[in-house]
């Protein structure tokens, strides 16, 4: 039996169109901008598992936090607390690609399930250890590589299940609101994380945690979207190989996945190096810190709202290498900056920026790939997303270690520039889509 299209699982339940000869009520005014930046909430899909993910990760960085601290009063290494981070990346390298093929083959929401039970169970692991006063680095460190392989799994899959949830023309809106979600839980969860360490201590950060993933299961629980299985699966390997070959042969697909890993790889290093800045630069301590961060991520928030207004426009290859270029920018004149205020600003911009490349960057991605293909596609460019962030700053912090984080961020940012400047200059691609 040949089974159904793949397009219909492109298609959300609730995006029937109006009835005949209904004249549709246009909005005008800050109304209508406000509609059109929201667009995606209007999918009743895409609004449960939003605030489902939002709540999740409002809890995986109230973990963070705390695990942080966990591991610096056990151990009292900076080495470990690299390690640990290093350790929760890592599966990301050595098993997304995997996870790709599964999003493609199975049931996407189901494989999303199981990734959140994992990690739920981890979270109340780590809060029972400490709860017992018998935790040990080894314990935590281990976990730490559990989450992170139940995220190599649950990531294509979320990645993949984001287009069946709006139509084809509100993809961007979708990505941009989506990415909005994951940033606000980057400035909540570590206020609240301080308040519950303070006043509840690291069991109950770890505890909450594991209660926000029983919020995100409900959400996916709840999900109309409908699996259809491929027509004729093929051994893991052979998708596997399908899935880079195409990326391979797509110019597209192959020279955005290029451009994301340049971003990250030569980017994040900001992001990074900030405490080096607050304490060597400015000569303050942790509060400077948290508020340099807090100026990037809402940054971030702008770029996305910037990104949910446009929605699907057209060039937008040329705004993303346009963005990335303005990036590199912002990076030297930062590294270059020794007024806090000035500081503060540009870290504003590039928080914008940065995000309006990504958001654009994998808007693109999901617009080119195939439904049937999709799970694969987003993996390998998870891989280079994900993958540029850890080894971009292990290289330069070794670089910085050696001739000081403000020269090593300009020679970042220069590199970032010259490239996006080669691409805009040289490859069509990208440029024109």
């Amino acid at each position: 039996m040949t089974a159904p299209d793949s397009k219909l699982q492109d298609v959300p339940p609730d995006s029937l169109p109006a009835a005949e000869g209904a004249a549709p009520v246009q909005p005008s005014g800050r109304v209508a901008i406000f509609q059109r930046m929201l667009a995606a909430f209007t999918y009743r899909d895409f609004r449960v598992l939003w605030f489902g993910s939002c709540t999740s990760s409002i809890g995986t960085w109230m973990q963070a936090v705390a695990e942080n601290w966990l591991v610096l009063s056990i151990t009292g290494s900076a080495f470990y607390l690299g390690l640990d981070a290093f350790l929760q990346q890592l599966p990301i390298i050595l098993f997304m690609l995997i996870g790709g093929v599964f999003a493609d083959r199975f049931d996407r929401r189901r494989t999303l399930i199981f990734s959140q039970y994992v990690q739920m169970t981890c979270a109340f692991t780590l809060a029972a250890l400490v709860y017992s006063g018998h935790v040990r680095i080894w314990q935590i460190l281990t976990l730490s590589f559990f989450t992170g392989s139940a995220q190599a799994f649950g990531g294509p899959a979320s990645q993949a299940l984001l287009p069946s949830l709006v139509e084809k023309k509100d993809v961007p809106n979708a990505i941009a609101l989506n990415s909005i979600q994951f940033n606000l839980a980057r400035v909540i969860g570590p206020l609240l994380a301080g308040a519950t360490l303070a006043v509840f201590g690291m069991v109950m950060c770890f505890g909450l945690n594991g209660l926000s993933f029983l919020v995100v299961i409900a959400a996916l629980m709840a999900l109309h979207v409908k699996h259809i299985p491929p027509a004729a699966p093929k051994r893991l390997r052979e998708e596997l190989m399908g899935g880079l070959a195409y990326v391979k042969n797509t110019i597209n697909l192959k020279e955005l996945t290029f451009l994301v890993a340049t971003m990250t790889f030569l980017g994040f290093s900001v992001m990074t190096f900030l405490p080096l800045f607050a304490r060597g630069v400015f000569h303050r301590d942790v509060e400077l810190y948290s508020r340099l961060m807090a100026f990037s991520a809402t940054g971030s928030v702008i770029g996305a709202l910037v990104i949910a207004w446009l929605g699907k426009y057209k060039r937008m290859g040329l705004t993303a290498l346009i963005m990335q270029a303005v990036s590199g920018l912002l990076i030297v004149a930062f590294a270059s900056s020794r007024i806090l205020w000035v500081s503060e600003l540009l870290l504003l911009f590039f928080g914008i920026s940065l995000m309006v490349v990504f958001s654009t960057v994998t808007s693109l991605v999901q617009l080119i790939a195939p439904n049937e293909l999709r799970g694969r596609v987003m993996s390998i460019y998870m891989v280079a997303f994900r993958g540029g962030m850890p080894l971009g700053s292990l290289i330069s912090g070794y670089l910085a270690s050696k001739i000081g984080a403000p020269i090593v961020l300009v020679v970042n940012g220069t590199l970032l520039t010259a490239i996006a400047a080669y691409l805009l200059a040289r490859n069509k691609s990208v440029r024109e889509l």
